[in-house]
């Protein structure tokens, strides 16, 4: 019998817990620094913050990806709220599909708008499958 599908609020809560909790993790890695530009209107340079958030994101991917591929297809947040991602099938997640999983979540973030859309799919699919959960072919499930 097939696991029973992650419930939406519980998925919500997790991924806010996630979020806290590798805001906590990558903040270290985020810092801001200064660039000077000429400002052409007025031929005077300016200082202009530059905020540095590479490594953060980095920290943040590593996060999801290994937590996903290699602890049962949990990160903390899921393992809290006890869910897990599944392949759709119900099998373990593979490493290569865990990678996929958080490439198209990074994606629809960085691309205007596309991670709220990616979000409401959880609301209207059968499935509660976001898109990029389609795109992986993964579930989140009931442990």
């Amino acid at each position: 019998m097939p696991a029973r599908l992650g419930g939406r609020w519980r998925r919500l809560f997790a991924g806010i817990l996630d979020i806290i909790i590798v805001s906590l993790i990558s903040s270290p890695f985020t810092y801001q620094t200064y660039g000077t530009i000429l400002d052409i209107e007025s031929g005077v340079f300016v200082r202009i913050p530059i905020q540095h958030t590479l490594l953060a994101a980095v920290v943040g991917f590593l996060y999801y990806w290994l937590l996903t591929a290699f602890w049962n297809g949990q990160t903390l947040g899921k393992k809290l709220l006890h869910l897990r991602v599944t392949d759709v099938s119900g099998q373990r997640v593979g490493v290569g599909q865990a990678a996929l999983r958080e490439v198209a979540t990074w994606v629809m973030y960085a691309t205007c708008c596309l991670g709220w859309i990616d979000l409401a799919f959880i609301l209207f699919n059968q499935r509660k499958q976001a898109l990029h959960d389609m795109a992986a072919k993964t579930l989140v499930v009931d442990t």
